[in-house]
């Protein structure tokens, strides 16, 4: 085994992605809070009948959206196995001048669980 380098930290760094899907759900209703670092949610959601990857984005009990397909394959997995609860998820960006589809981004990181 490799020892770490002092001072080294890598990265929780997961993926990050544009919200897909923002204009055909509920984002209008909670647009003003959708503010940088606002924390938001994922939850797979297997019979999805466009995508059975899919992996829904909430802001509270309010779905805003999408993980892009092509990005969601790894996500997907670790939540309907049950390990979602080692990621945690915020709005990255937010740029409500530009087309709907690249108004937000959505950063992914693992949460840091070390003993401190």
């Amino acid at each position: 085994m490799t020892d770490i380098v002092k001072g080294f930290e890598p990265s929780r760094h997961f993926c990050d992605f544009h919200l897909a899907g923002f204009t055909y759900h509920d984002g209008l209703d909670v647009i003003s809070e959708l503010t940088l670092g606002a924390p938001v949610s994922l939850k797979a959601e297997p019979n999805n009948i466009h995508d059975p990857e899919a992996v829904a984005v909430f802001y509270g009990d309010t779905k805003i959206g999408y993980v892009p397909q092509g990005k969601n394959k790894r996500l997907f997995q670790l939540i309907y196995f049950g390990y979602g609860d080692i990621l945690e998820a915020q709005i990255q960006m937010a740029k409500l001048d530009t087309h709907p589809e690249r108004q937000f981004r959505v950063l992914v990181r693992l949460k840091d669980r070390r003993k401190k």
